[in-house]
């Protein structure tokens, strides 16, 4: 599961529509955002009320079914990975489109996209994903993915 926190390190490279983009949880850390807050909000009801019982730092096992091997993960993301996020209306068409980006993310376990991808998913242009991916601003920690 790819939702540890990391930070890479940056490209002066240009960004296009093939660079593969990720959530760099890295950055809610550096931006003093909490982003297990955040992460909360978007359980479904199930889970939302589950979760309120339990501690932030829950961890659960998991099985990598390529590798069998078994791993501790945060409880939190795992639930929402497996379960909430491939949930009917997760996704809406009046999602924004950062937002629909993000939780692309957290349904396909972080695993890095291109915009041409996320746009075949979301049925929008690539070309509008980069912009806005790329603009001056840094929205829910989505960067692109810098292999180490």
């Amino acid at each position: 599961m790819a939702l540890q926190p990391e930070t890479k390190r940056f490209s002066l490279v240009k960004p296009t529509i093939q660079t593969h983009f990720h959530i760099d949880f890295g950055w809610w850390a550096q931006s003093d955002r909490d982003w297990r807050v955040y992460l909360h909000t978007l359980l479904c009801p199930e889970h939302q009320q589950a979760f309120a019982e339990l501690p932030d730092n829950h961890m659960v096992d998991w099985v990598d079914m390529t590798t069998a091997e078994v791993q501790r993960v945060d409880g939190l993301q795992h639930v929402l990975i497996t379960h909430c996020a491939r949930q009917e209306g997760f996704i809406t068409e009046r999602t924004s489109l950062v937002e629909s980006v993000f939780r692309i993310f957290l349904a396909n376990g972080n695993v890095a996209m291109s915009p041409v991808e996320l746009g075949a998913q979301l049925n929008r242009e690539p070309e509008t994903i980069l912009k806005t991916l790329m603009g001056g601003r840094i929205y829910r920690g989505l960067r692109p993915y810098l292999s180490s």
